[in-house]
Order: C-alpha cells, then sequence, then structure tokens
C-alpha cells in the first residue's frame, strides 16, 4: 500500500483540477448564468444537506441542519449575493442521501450539495466540485470485543456500507481482489448502517474514517466501537454543484481564495474538529498536513491574484 500522503497528495491534485477546470470554463453570454439569474429571480439558494454526516452536515437538538460543509455553503452564499447584487438571499435547506445527492444537482433539486461527496474524475464528468475542503478514506467501525483488524479479518462475515458512496465500491473491489466472500449488506445513510451494527446485523460497518469517528462521538459510544484497519480508498471532500456553469464555478472559487486569504479556513475547520461543536461533542482531529497545505496553497492563490 502506497503511503497516505502519496496517495491523498495525488488525489488533492486531482480535485484540484476538478475545481479549477470547472472555474477555467469561459462564458460567452452577458449577464447571468442560469443557475445564478434563477436564484436571483427567486431570493433564494436551496443548500443539500445530510443528516447523519457529523461534523460536516447533520442535524442539532432542534433538527436544524449544521456543520463545517454547511458553512463553507454558507458563505458561498454570501458571495452569489454578492454576483446576483441581492444581499439577503434567504436559504432553503434540502435533505440529501449519499444514494440521491448527484442526482438532486443533476434534475436542479439544489443548488449547492453540502455533504461528504468526494470529488473524483468519475463523479466529475458529471458535476463540478469546489477546492478541497478535506481528505477522508475509508476504514472500518467494529465493536470494541471484535478481534477484527482489517478487512481481511471479516472473511466470509458481513459488513455494512450506506448506498452510493465511494466506499461501497471500494470495499466490493476489495472483496473481489482478494476473494473474501463478505456478506455486503447496504443502509440507506450512515445512520442506519450504524444502527445494523449496533443490533449485530453486521460485523462491521465500512466508511470514511471521519464520519465514523464523529458517528461514535455523536452517539457517546467510545466505550463500544473502534475504528481499524487499513485505508481502502483515499477520498478527497468537495463541495458539490452543477456542472458547465463557468459563472457560478466562479463563485465557488472565489469564495475559498477569499476564505484562504483572510485566513479563515483553518479557524473554520478547528471549529468543527476541534473545538466542542454546538452538539457539545468534540471530535479532537487535528487538520491534515495535506489539508494545511491545500488551504495555504489557496492563501498563496489569493494573495498571488491581488
Amino acid at each position: 500500500m502506497r503511503p497516505l500522503t502519496a496517495i491523498s497528495g495525488g488525489l488533492l491534485l486531482a480535485a484540484c483540477l476538478l475545481a479549477t477546470s470547472a472555474s477555467a470554463q469561459t462564458g460567452g453570454s452577458e449577464g447571468l448564468s442560469p443557475t445564478l439569474s434563477a436564484i436571483k429571480s427567486s431570493h433564494t439558494v436551496r443548500l443539500g444537506y445530510r443528516e447523519s454526516s457529523p461534523p460536516f452536515s447533520f442535524l442539532d437538538q432542534a433538527n436544524r441542519p449544521i456543520g463545517y460543509s454547511l458553512e463553507l455553503c454558507e458563505a458561498i452564499v454570501e458571495e452569489i449575493g454578492v454576483e446576483v447584487d441581492d444581499a439577503n438571499l434567504k436559504i432553503d435547506y434540502v435533505k440529501v442521501t449519499s444514494d440521491d445527492r448527484i442526482d438532486a444537482v443533476l434534475q436542479n433539486k439544489i443548488d449547492l450539495e453540502c455533504g461528504s461527496t468526494t470529488a473524483n474524475s468519475e463523479r466529475g464528468k458529471r458535476v463540478a466540485f469546489s477546492p478541497l475542503m478535506f481528505v477522508a478514506g475509508t476504514k472500518l467501525m467494529v465493536p470494541k470485543a471484535s478481534k477484527v483488524q482489517s478487512l481481511t479479518d471479516l472473511k466470509g462475515k458481513t459488513i455494512v456500507v450506506t448506498k452510493g458512496t465511494t466506499n461501497e465500491q471500494a470495499v466490493q473491489a476489495a472483496d473481489k481482489k482478494s476473494s473474501l466472500g463478505l456478506n455486503i449488506v447496504v443502509g440507506a445513510d450512515h445512520e442506519q448502517s450504524y444502527q445494523m451494527l449496533v443490533d449485530g446485523k453486521a460485523d462491521a460497518f465500512a466508511t470514511d474514517d471521519i464520519l465514523l469517528s464523529g458517528l461514535i462521538v455523536r452517539h457517546k459510544s467510545q466505550d463500544k466501537f473502534r475504528v481499524t484497519g487499513d485505508y481502502l480508498s483515499y477520498d478527497p471532500y468537495g463541495i458539490m454543484f452543477r456542472k458547465g456553469d463557468p459563472q457560478l464555478a466562479a463563485v465557488v472559487d472565489r469564495t475559498f481564495r477569499k476564505l484562504g486569504s483572510n485566513h479563515d479556513l483553518v479557524p473554520l475547520y478547528n471549529k468543527w474538529f476541534i473545538a466542542r461543536m454546538p452538539t457539545g461533542e468534540k471530535m479532537n482531529v487535528p487538520i491534515s498536513l495535506q489539508l494545511e497545505e491545500a488551504f495555504k496553497a489557496m492563501d498563496d492563490s489569493a494573495s498571488a491574484n491581488n
């Protein structure tokens, strides 16, 4: 297995290329693009959120969507307001799942998807992504008493994945490669997949390591479950939006560069991953070197353009 820095570094580049490619396109028409024109007409931006992807996108005690990704999206909404000359844009929060989030973008049900979505080249053929906001990778959650240390220890056993995720693809590929004979079952969302593990319907739950840690913290189940295994995939996260809209892509890119130049990205990260969240939990996940370097690159890029 290649080192994390080598693989995630390559994926960081891929994610940045996706964002750069989207914002580098030029539109010849004057006025606002279709997405921004619709936003200006309705005075509303529709943000897709996830119910159980802490700390990126989840519900607080009052069932209001909150999280790191949503704060980034809300910053984009402010920049959209500048672009369409409407400082009082409203936000319509629309629930999406891992299975329907891409369709929600493609079918114009949401303008920005603010969850925990991997920006890869396959998805980049259908949708566009913001600059990098996080790097994760597929690992396993197992009961603390379990002897499982890696995927190979699950040979012939049941593993749950969440429908429509890159983790599902990663587990299927590893199962085929190593002939593990896994019984792969599917949850509709991360909360359902977690509950299947709690209920003993699966021996392990595979998804991004940060999401596993977030669920353990959210459910205060540190004494019941642990995260283990080698990385089965490496996943750079981005905010997702419609492809082929260079004006919106430029607004998204500009938002990240402004956050970078104002040195807001690391404090925002720390708010959700280091400090106590509004719901009371603490993740205690320091920023990775790869992400810190990506944030610094945005700062340097903004400085160069000033």
